[in-house]
């Protein structure tokens, strides 16, 4: 059982935020700006590549929930997800990372070699 599996079960505490029967939003413990909330769907999906179109369309309509919630609907935020090894994806359950409360920049993809394999 994967970490957020646990989240899910409540087996592993978290700071939740919103919550419904499809999925679960709660802080990133490691968060990169002012606001930084993780939303996973409660179903174990392994990454944004095996989504189903219908769980995608509870999920969009979750963010843009918790996006509201939180204040953030208004000023401006980033949704992203990593997928598998080279894109950054640290847990093999499908989570999109918003973030918000500040003016957001592109600095962390600096380490990254645009010309790789090209």
């Amino acid at each position: 059982m994967c970490l957020f599996c646990k989240i899910v079960k409540k087996e592993i505490p978290a700071n939740i935020e919103l919550e419904n029967e499809d999925c679960i939003a709660f802080h990133d413990i490691n968060p990169k700006a002012p606001i930084h909330i993780l939303v996973i769907p409660k179903l174990h999906v392994e990454s944004f590549h095996e989504v189903t179109p219908q769980t995608m369309a509870k999920l969009t309509s979750f963010i843009q929930e918790v996006a509201t919630k939180v204040g953030i609907d208004k000023t401006g935020y980033r949704v992203i997800t990593n997928i598998s090894e080279d894109g950054g994806q640290e847990v093999k359950h499908l989570h999109f990372h918003i973030l918000g409360g500040a003016k957001l920049k592109w600095e962390h993809l600096s380490d990254a070699d645009a010309r790789r394999n090209i």
